[in-house]
C-alpha cells in the first residue's frame, strides 16, 4: 500500500518530508491538515520521491509528539507510527479533520497561526476564513446567524413572494420555517441568508454578494467582447446568467445551427447546476471579488470566493459527497425547484458531460476561491461588431449638434445609440482618458431634456449606473439621420 502511497502527487491531503530538521513546515502541514480536510504526512522521502528513512525512528517518533504537543493549540493528536518500506523506517502521521478548530502554532497565536491546506501549500488563513472554521467546527452555518439590527422591513417580500408563486405562500410562518427570520433578543429579525436573497440594502451588507459576468475574446482574458453586472436577488441571477450565456452561445455562428430544437452549443443544463452550486455554496463572509462567470471561445469558467467546506475534498465531490456551506441559501433554492436534490448538482455536472462527450469539467481551488471549468465540445469564436462607415457618424453628429446645441452631447447621442454605458464607459468611447466636468454637465442636461434616461433611476449614485436612449432620444437620432443625404 505505501509503495504505491509513494507514486502519488503531494496534494491537499498529502505531503513528503526528508527529515524533521525544518519542524515549522512541518508543523504548519499538521495544522492545516487538522483544520482543512485532514492528511497524511510521510517523514522520510525526500524531493525525487525516493525513500531515506529516519536515522533515529523511535527518538524521531518521540520528538515529533512533543513538537505536536507543545506547539500546537488547541491539542493535536493524531495518529503517528513507523512503517517499514523498501528496508527503511518511515515515520507516519495521519491527521484527521478536527472537531475543535481552528488548531494554530502557539508561537504565532490564534490570530496569525492558523493555517489551511490549499493545494500543496499552507495558507495563513485570514480572520473571515478563522470565524469560518470556527463556525463549521460548531455546526453554525454563516447564512443561519441573526443581524440583530434589522427588521422584517428590511428584506423586500414583495420581490420574494413574487418567487415564491405557485409554490408555496410565504407568510410569517414560512419566513420562519425557512429560517429567512430568526428569533433573537426577543425578536423575530433577518438572518444573513435573507439579507443576501432579499435584503432591500443587501450590497451594503454584503458588497460582493454580486456576479460579474464576461465574454472574451479567444481563450484568455486579454480582451473583453461584452459584460455585464448582475446585483439582484441570488435566485433571480441564476436566470439572468443563463440568458447571458445564452446570448453569447448565438453569435459567432447561424441561429439555426446553434439552437435547433433545444439543442444548443454549450451544455445548459450542466452550466445551470454549475451556476447554481456557485450560488448556493459561495462563502459570502469573505470579501474582495464577486462571482464569476467567464465565457471563453473554448470553455466556460464559474469562480466564488470561498475554500471547499473543511472536510470535503476535490476527490469527494467527484464522488457525489456533498456538505451545504449556506442552509438558508440551499432550502429555499430547493422550495423554488432550483435545486432538485440536495448534493446531487455536481454528480449532474459531471454524469452529463460524459453523456455529452465534452472532457470531464475541472474543479480546482485558486485561493481563497473554487472554479468550475466546463469545456465546451467545439470551438465558439467571437465576431467582433464591424465598424460603422467613418463618414456618417460625423455628418449625423453635426445635425444632432445643430439641434443640441453641443457638439459633446451629440456625441453621446450617437454612442448611445448603440449600446447602454456609464460614465466612465462614455469617456473611454470619446477618447477621454477621465470622466470630465463638461461630461458630467453635458449628461446631466441630456437627462433633464429627456432624450437620455438612468437604468437605476432610484439609485442615482450607484457605481452600477449606465445611460440609455429614451424613445424621445432615439427618435431624435433617427429623425437627424434620416436627413442624412445618401452618398452611397
Amino acid at each position: 500500500m505505501f509503495d504505491t502511497l509513494l507514486t502519488q502527487p503531494e496534494g491537499k491531503t498529502l505531503e513528503f518530508k526528508r527529515d524533521l530538521s525544518s519542524p515549522r513546515p512541518l508543523l504548519k502541514t499538521l495544522v492545516a491538515f487538522a483544520n482543512t480536510a485532514g492528511g497524511r504526512l510521510v517523514v522520510g522521502v525526500d524531493d525525487l520521491r525516493q525513500v531515506v528513512g529516519v536515522a533515529q525512528p523511535l527518538d524521531d517518533e518521540e520528538r515529533l509528539c512533543n513538537l505536536i504537543a507543545d506547539s500546537i493549540a488547541p491539542r493535536l493528536v493524531p495518529q503517528v507510527e513507523l512503517i517499514t518500506v523498501q528496508g527503511k523506517t518511515l515515520l507516519v502521521v495521519d491527521v484527521y479533520v478536527s472537531g475543535s478548530r481552528p488548531h494554530w502554532l502557539k508561537a504565532e497565536g490564534p490570530e496569525y497561526g492558523v493555517y489551511v491546506r490549499l493545494g500543496t501549500t499552507s495558507r495563513q488563513a485570514d480572520p473571515q476564513l478563522i470565524e469560518e472554521l470556527r463556525r463549521s467546527a460548531q455546526g453554525v452555518a454563516f447564512d443561519e446567524m441573526p443581524m440583530p439590527h434589522l427588521t422584517v422591513d428590511d428584506l423586500d417580500l414583495a420581490t420574494a413572494r413574487q418567487l415564491f408563486q405557485g409554490t408555496s405562500p410565504l407568510d410569517e410562518q414560512a419566513l420562519r420555517t425557512l429560517k429567512l427570520l430568526t428569533h433573537t433578543q426577543g425578536h423575530w429579525v433577518p438572518t444573513q441568508g435573507a439579507v443576501l436573497m432579499f435584503g432591500k440594502q443587501r450590497r451594503m451588507h454584503f458588497s460582493d454578494a454580486w456576479v460579474q459576468c464576461g465574454r472574451f475574446v479567444g481563450t484568455d482574458k486579454a480582451a473583453i467582447f461584452d459584460h455585464i453586472d448582475l446585483d439582484e436577488p441570488l435566485p433571480q441571477a441564476v436566470d439572468s446568467i443563463m440568458l447571458f450565456l445564452k446570448k453569447h452561445a448565438m453569435r459567432g455562428a447561424d441561429f439555426s445551427a446553434v439552437r435547433r430544437k433545444d439543442v444548443w452549443s454549450i451544455p445548459l443544463t450542466l452550466l445551470r447546476e454549475a451556476v447554481i452550486n456557485a450560488l448556493v455554496h459561495t462563502d459570502y463572509s469573505q470579501r474582495g471579488a464577486p462571482i464569476r462567470i467567464a465565457f471563453f471561445d473554448d470553455r466556460i469558467e464559474i469562480e466564488n470566493p470561498g475554500t471547499l467546506v473543511p472536510g470535503l475534498t476535490l476527490e469527494d465531490m467527484r464522488q457525489g459527497v456533498s456538505k451545504i456551506r449556506n442552509h438558508v441559501l440551499a432550502r429555499v433554492f430547493r422550495e423554488l425547484n432550483l435545486i432538485e436534490q440536495w448534493g446531487s448538482g455536481v454528480r449532474r455536472i459531471f454524469r452529463e458531460a460524459q453523456e455529452l462527450g465534452l472532457p470531464e469539467p475541472q474543479i480546482i481551488e485558486l485561493g481563497l476561491r473554487v472554479r468550475v471549468v466546463v469545456h465546451l465540445a467545439q470551438l465558439l469564436p467571437t465576431v467582433l461588431p464591424q465598424p460603422a462607415p467613418k463618414k456618417t457618424a460625423p455628418r449625423l453628429e453635426s445635425r444632432l449638434e445643430s439641434r443640441l446645441e453641443s457638439a459633446l452631447a451629440a456625441r453621446v447621442i450617437v454612442v448611445l445609440a448603440d449600446t447602454e454605458a456609464g460614465k466612465a464607459q462614455l469617456a473611454r468611447s470619446l477618447g477621454h482618458q477621465t470622466v470630465s466636468g463638461e461630461l458630467h454637465k453635458q449628461v446631466k442636461r441630456l437627462v433633464e431634456q429627456g432624450f437620455i434616461e438612468m437604468t437605476l433611476p432610484h439609485k442615482p449614485n450607484s457605481r452600477l449606473q449606465k445611460y440609455r436612449l429614451t424613445p424621445a432620444g432615439r427618435a431624435l437620432q433617427v429623425d437627424s439621420d434620416a436627413h442624412e443625404p445618401n452618398t452611397l
